[in-house]
């Protein structure tokens, strides 16, 4: 008997949990432990081209400023994004982002 026929005559009590979910659990850690990283990088992005556009057209805050509040928009979104995603049920990563 090899370690395939084995492991195919494990019981499946009550408790386990199908197949399909098994990971899910990792999939969701894995989604949001993005968030830290889509909430800083878009603002400190936003801040870098507008502190450069800002020196190159002298029109300093102004620029600045804008492309701050673009950069925190942009990390808000993606947020939304994310939890959507790992809130959904699914077996995989869907690539329709933001068309439902």
């Amino acid at each position: 008997m090899g370690p395939l026929a084995v492991a195919s005559q494990i019981p499946q009590g009550p408790f386990m949990k199908p197949e399909k979910d098994q990971y899910n659990w990792a999939r969701q850690m894995g989604l949001l432990s993005t968030i830290p990283f889509l909430m800083a990088v878009p603002p400190i992005a936003g801040l870098l081209i507008g502190r450069y556009l800002d020196k190159r057209f002298n029109a300093y805050p102004v620029l600045t400023i804008i492309f701050l509040l673009l950069g925190f928009a942009a990390g808000v979104r993606e947020v939304a994004l994310v939890i959507k995603k790992a809130n959904a049920p699914g077996d995989g990563d869907q690539s329709d982002r933001g068309t439902k």
